[in-house]
């Protein structure tokens, strides 16, 4: 299953993507008979226990109920998949061919820093960051939302805790971050932060460490890696992160870029106003953007 947000009257509703058409999250669960919720988050923290039965029985459910149809996903605007997520947690250093071109140790755990919900953006939105920021960067990621709320979880269950996942940009300042030894400044531009366009259930991806993860700058390739060569794979970040701190759904966590940045080639390659980024996940999706001008 496909979960999408999308714009209605300037506000983000819930919906399932089937092929090319949206249909209603909240008119959907009314004709399930079960608890509506009109938003991505709330549809996980009511039914995020549920998801597996919801989805092996959505394509009926649309078939049954033509009423719930949106529109084609072309006539539409999507926002982020959760536009408003608690937490948004990242992990950097997570590839070790990145780990090599910026000179690091292996790290022995996940190296954690945050984002807030005011850099997210939406899959047809414009990257903002170029009027603060010379040195704008790209970073291609697999993103994963949180189904249920999850401490203390075993790595060998941390999937059961999944909703889905989606291509992330993590857009870095790298000017602002590296005036310091926190990364805080150069990860939290505003509007900086695209991803989506879908959350895209397990069952559709398949394995998650056996992923393609390509970054093109202007139709040209940057970053190619597969999630299989991640030094912390997916269930052991959410087992390590659920350690010390309770995961909530819709919570998003970004799980790393492979080598490639901007910031370590020779000379560097830095975003610029009218450049498009896409990143493109198998079996998930293409996340593509406009750097915005100003």
């Amino acid at each position: 299953m496909r979960i999408v947000s999308y714009l209605h009257e300037n506000h983000a509703r819930g919906g399932v993507l089937l092929d090319d058409t949206v249909f209603d999250l909240e008119r959907l669960l009314k004709a399930a008979c079960t608890t509506p919720a009109s938003s991505v988050r709330d549809f996980l923290s009511v039914h995020g226990t549920e998801m597996s039965s919801f989805t092996s029985g959505v394509a009926r459910l649309i078939d049954q109920n033509p009423h719930t149809r949106v529109g084609a996903r072309s006539a539409l605007r999507l926002a982020a998949p959760v536009p408003d997520p608690a937490k948004v947690l990242c992990v950097g250093l997570n590839y070790k061919d990145h780990v090599d071109e910026t000179g690091r140790a292996l790290p022995e755990y996940p190296d954690v820093f945050v984002k807030f919900a005011s850099t997210l953006i939406g899959p047809e939105d414009e990257i903002q960051g170029a009027d603060v920021s010379a040195n704008l960067d790209f970073e291609g990621e697999v993103a994963v939302v949180m189904g249920r709320t999850a401490r203390h979880v075993p790595e060998e269950e941390a999937l059961e805790y999944v909703a889905g996942l989606a291509p992330l940009n993590d857009i870095s300042a790298r000017d602002l971050q590296y005036r310091g030894t926190q990364w805080t400044a150069g990860k939290t531009v505003d509007g900086s932060t695209p991803w989506g366009p879908a959350l895209v259930t397990l069952d559709e991806v398949g394995d998650p460490q056996a992923l393609e993860l390509v970054t093109r700058v202007n139709g040209v390739e940057l970053q190619h890696s597969n999630t299989r060569h991640q030094i912390f794979p997916i269930a052991r970040i959410i087992s390590y992160l659920s350690s010390f701190l309770t995961l909530e759904p819709g919570d998003v966590i970004a799980t790393g870029t492979p080598q490639g940045i901007g910031a370590k080639r020779t000379p560097p390659i830095w975003l610029k106003p009218g450049d498009t980024v896409e990143i493109d996940v198998e079996h998930v999706g293409v996340l593509s953007n406009r750097v915005a001008e100003y």
